[in-house]
């Protein structure tokens, strides 16, 4: 790297820290302004927006752990059934090829609401397993519901990755006499891994930001323990501002980071 692109990567680095550092500002001083206002509203009443946010605090922050816990199991589950189902749509046989790319394009085009109601509806609150009674929470029942149109499109990112590389590198091992399978699994699959990272944590920030539709259906994630707070504290209208907007901070806080590594990976892994 030359001294001019490591200047240039260095001041957009202090760019960007000096952005989020103002947008943090920025957020608290609002919640502080809205604060002060709901306490002179509220000095004489049962307590401020601010004394019911302070109190059910722990409760929230319970709720986006659940939040974090679905969002990885989801992106897990999502890796795990999305990278063989892309391989498969490249595969030689249309026996393999034709249902992958219907199931791709099944849960990647398919709205995540209607796929979460499908799941949550058709999967049973109980069963038997191995001649045990077994209980599936609603948690696990959105986590695998998520999970299905992130598998979709990770499906889609692996077979890009795929047709991104050169076909010289196919032949190359053609010439080498390596089958079909271990030129995928030795050459062209770990060139995949650095080229479908970006889209990845891309994907995950959005499954993220998108665990609290579970709220729907009575999880209680970060935005569901909001709402019973809520309610709980007597329900008034000024208690939407600071509760939404302490919800606006917890997400922008974690999600931020993982933007801005996107971006420097797709930077450090761009195809040239």
């Amino acid at each position: 790297m030359t001294q001019a692109e490591t200047m240039r990567e260095a001041r957009s680095t202090s760019f960007n820290l000096r952005q989020a550092v103002w947008i943090a500002v920025i957020a608290v001083s609002l919640f502080l302004v809205i604060n002060v206002v709901n306490n002179q509203n509220h000095a004489g009443s049962d307590g401020s927006a601010t004394a019911v946010l302070l109190r059910w605090m722990p409760y929230i922050l319970e709720g986006f752990g659940l939040n974090l816990v679905m969002s990885c199991l989801a992106m897990v589950l999502a890796t795990l059934f999305g990278v063989p189902l892309g391989i498969a749509q490249q595969s030689q046989s249309a026996f393999v090829r034709l249902p992958a790319q219907a199931v791709t394009h099944l849960f990647r085009n398919a709205p995540w609401l209607v796929v979460l109601f499908s799941v949550m509806y058709l999967i049973p609150a109980n069963g038997n397993f191995l001649g045990q009674h077994v209980e599936i929470p609603d948690w696990i029942k959105a986590t695998f519901a998520f999970s299905l149109p992130v598998m979709g499109n990770i499906s889609e990112i692996v077979r890009g990755a795929i047709r991104s590389i050169p076909t010289g590198q196919w032949e190359s091992a053609s010439g080498l006499a390596l089958s079909r399978r271990q030129t995928m699994i030795h050459i062209i699959l770990p060139q995949c891994v650095k080229r479908s990272i970006p889209s990845w944590m891309n994907w995950y920030a959005l499954l993220t930001l998108s665990t609290p539709m579970a709220a729907i259906l009575g999880v209680r994630e970060a935005v569901g323990s909001a709402q019973a707070a809520m309610e709980a504290g007597g329900g008034r209208p000024d208690f939407l501002i600071p509760f939404y907007l302490f919800l606006l901070c917890l997400f922008f806080l974690y999600i931020y980071p993982i933007a801005r590594l996107t971006k420097k990976l797709e930077r450090k892994y761009a195809v040239v």
